[in-house]
């Protein structure tokens, strides 16, 4: 973990008598403020036995288990007028310098979009967890919901495909939060699709994602 408890430092040092070691940070899609601070974490005393992989947002095996899961959702609840795909938002200043990071957020949704058969007009990318006077990468989450119920979006479907599990940026920000805004200004249901967490789906995937990075003399 990059702020508890085992730490990166620590897990490299348990696994320090490994000839080889690949790191797998847990962030889809890659950006220097959360992927490359997990490099710098690794840093460069432990030599060049530890490789890592930078991103999965376009493997065909996570798409696959984000697509599963919202079709779960579907199949139990009905779909929704709008499927919206928040992200983790970042300063757009970071982007003019050459983040990929909003790139890649794109090539998920489209991908998301493309497994699960929706046109362009039935969702929405937007941007969450802004913070500070800069601008950030919008449009921002929060607003669209408002906007959303302002026009008559009757039902919003809100999945998280930055996020590989639920945490308080999904739970409170987009699942309490997110539904006051949607229904406060006339929506009827708002629907906080769960993150892939453990499913099995994921799990899978996972295992693909290692074993199309891992060189075969591993």
């Amino acid at each position: 973990m990059r702020y508890g408890e085992p730490t990166i430092r620590s897990g490299l040092a348990k696994l320090s008598g490994c000839m080889r070691i690949v790191v797998l940070p847990l962030y889809p899609q890659y950006s220097g403020t959360t992927t490359g601070s997990v490099r710098d974490a690794i840093g460069t005393s432990v030599g060049p036995k530890v490789a890592m992989i930078e991103s999965f947002h376009d493997h065909p095996a996570y798409i696959a288990a984000l697509a599963a899961s919202v079709q779960r959702h579907w199949d139990a609840h009905g779909r929704g007028d709008q499927l919206l795909m928040s992200f983790h938002g970042l300063p757009k200043r970071a982007v003019e310098l050459g983040d990929p990071y909003q790139a890649q957020c794109v090539v998920t949704a489209k991908l998301l979009a493309g497994l699960l058969r929706i046109a362009p007009a039935d969702y929405i990318v937007t941007y969450q967890s802004r913070f500070g006077a800069a601008e950030w990468l919008q449009p921002y989450t929060e607003p669209t919901l408002r906007e959303l119920a302002r026009n008559g979006t009757r039902r919003v479907d809100v999945v998280c495909p930055g996020f590989v599990s639920d945490c308080l940026e999904t739970l409170e920000e987009i699942a309490i939060e997110g539904r006051r805004a949607f229904l406060e200004i006339g929506g009827s249901e708002f629907h906080a699709l769960p993150c892939l967490n453990e499913s099995p789906d994921w799990i899978v995937a996972l295992a693909a994602i290692l074993e199309n990075n891992v060189a075969p003399s591993i």
